[in-house]
């Protein structure tokens, strides 16, 4: 008895996939044999493109920090900015 592994496809691929779906210019089946997935996943992805297409003109542009670490960094950096700030000030006015 073997175990299959579960394959992982990008949303790269997935996207390319449901967008030749939304086509409509090939079957379902035609679909599954060229890209060698099965019809369900290309169902899902194509009614997932679908739901979430409205996300695709919104104006929000501005990166958002996920990583715990990456807002320390900020943090860090907007610190040591007023602290050398500060410094510039002090050493102007020993002159």
């Amino acid at each position: 008895m073997s175990m299959s592994k579960k394959t992982s496809y990008t949303n790269e691929f997935k996207g390319k996939v449901a967008l030749d779906a939304i086509k409509s210019d090939k079957t379902i089946a035609e679909l599954v044999m060229k890209y060698n997935v099965a019809s369900s996943l290309i169902s899902k992805w194509k009614k997932q493109l679908l739901d979430n297409v409205s996300t695709a003109f919104t104006s929000n542009n501005k990166p958002q920090i996920v990583d715990n670490k990456e807002k320390q960094l900020y943090e860090q950096i907007g610190k040591l900015s007023m602290e050398v700030s500060y410094l510039k000030k002090f050493v102007d006015g020993c002159r």
